[in-house]
């Protein structure tokens, strides 16, 4: 790497850390509001969806708005964006007394947009930094979005364990400082782009928009959303009340661990990626997220439970970082509107997946019978949120069809091409 883009290389490993903040921090306080506010486990999921669904309108506007006013521009605004919805999330419960649920909607949608706007940004621009290990580069990116995770849920759950619940708006408050810092960061560090025109011209030839691997890629990019985000939105949860746990140990049991591992995977591999085929690495991991979900929807161990809950990291790590990687490889020069569609259709996955769980959770809970749970050992909740891991392993065999159609696809144009 150019020393002399080292600073901006820095700065996009925190828009993936800010983009981490936006994506987790309220889940790890769901059921603080769930008690706090009396809300239900459909419009926990809701909020989940929302996020997803107005980073999927942002990840669609995001092309035009970078031809019009550039990468720099937008990376400052995303941040600022960030920066709004987390402050008004803090301050939810006083600007909207009588429906604390719509304020953190707004809040919601507010930070949502900035999520967007990073997810679009931050991979073209490491893309176009000087490097001879691109694939590398972006799983090291992608890294720092899972240490962000792990910071994200760790940090929050020791300073709700010791200096109580109520203090959960300060605890927003304080996270709101990274994504201030970095807008600062972006007005400043030398950014590396192609030219608007040659980024127009390049975009109208639009060969990689007949092809049917970026479709293909497309299905696989909504599963990897998905298997991705089903358990690191619910994990807490899931470890809290499915499993027992105390919520501390819940939390790092469950979500951190999960963190973790997924962090450990995208940096081995930013480390030794270019002595390892990632079409036959990508296989492996959807095979272990869906033994990995079966295990903790099925295992009566809690322990057992929770090393899956661990282990799924590693299987999702590769995930989304791999696919949109070896897409752009095959499509090389795509440019911004390539990345934002890989991006609209991993923020489809990462939207439906968990609020699917949480619809699961909610039915299964409404529709359980006393006789059937005292057969099982398990109270409702328990049968419930057990229930809502089984969309995570139906993603990934989603995930699974993809990449096999995506080989026998590659196999097969190669032969054309012969």
């Amino acid at each position: 790497m150019n020393r002399s883009y080292a600073a901006t290389q820095k700065a996009c490993y925190l828009a993936c850390a800010t983009q981490a903040i936006i994506v987790n921090l309220a889940p790890v306080l769901f059921l603080t509001l769930q008690s706090a506010y009396s809300i239900s486990f459909e419009q926990l999921g809701r909020l989940v969806l929302i996020n997803f669904v107005t980073q999927i309108i942002m990840d669609l506007c995001a092309h035009p708005l970078i031809l019009r006013f550039g990468y720099r521009a937008n990376m400052v605004l995303a941040h600022a964006l960030g920066v709004t919805g987390l402050v008004l999330f803090a301050f939810a419960p006083q600007l909207f007394p009588t429906a604390p649920y719509a304020g953190f909607v707004a809040a919601t949608i507010f930070y949502s947009l900035g999520g967007g706007l990073l997810e679009v940004m931050t991979s073209p621009i490491v893309d176009a930094l000087p490097s001879d290990a691109k694939d590398a580069a972006m799983s090291l990116l992608h890294s720092f979005y899972c240490w962000g995770q792990l910071a994200v849920i760790l940090i929050t759950t020791l300073l709700i364990r010791f200096i109580g619940s109520a203090a959960w708006p300060g605890i927003v408050l304080c996270w709101a400082i990274l994504p201030l810092f970095n807008a600062f960061n972006f007005a400043r560090v030398p950014m590396v782009m192609p030219p608007v025109e040659r980024e127009r011209s390049r975009e109208g030839r639009g060969a990689w928009l007949k092809s049917p691997v970026f479709f293909i890629a497309l299905a696989t990019m909504v599963a990897s959303g998905a298997a991705e985000q089903v358990m690191a939105q619910w994990a807490s949860s899931f470890a809290e009340k499915g499993l027992g746990l105390p919520k501390l140990w819940g939390d790092l049991a469950g979500p951190c661990s999960f963190a973790l591992m997924m962090a450990i995977g995208r940096m081995l591999y930013g480390i030794f990626g270019a002595r390892i085929p990632l079409k036959p690495t990508l296989f492996a991991c959807g095979l272990l997220g869906l033994a990995c979900y079966l295990t903790a929807a099925f295992c009566a161990q809690p322990a057992l439970a929770l090393i899956a809950c661990a282990l799924c990291g590693i299987s999702v790590s590769l995930m989304w970082p791999g696919t949109l990687s070896s897409t752009s490889a095959r499509f090389p020069g795509a440019g911004s509107l390539f990345f934002a569609l890989m991006a609209v259709a991993g923020d489809i996955g990462c939207s439906l997946g968990p609020w699917l769980s949480g619809l699961t959770t909610d039915l299964v809970i409404a529709h359980a019978t006393p006789q059937r749970l005292a057969q099982l050992g398990l109270s409702a909740e328990q049968l419930g949120l057990k229930a809502g891991m089984l969309a995570g392993a139906f993603f990934s065999l989603l995930l699974l069809a993809g990449l096999a159609l995506s080989l026998r696809s590659e196999r097969r144009q190669a032969a054309l091409k012969k």
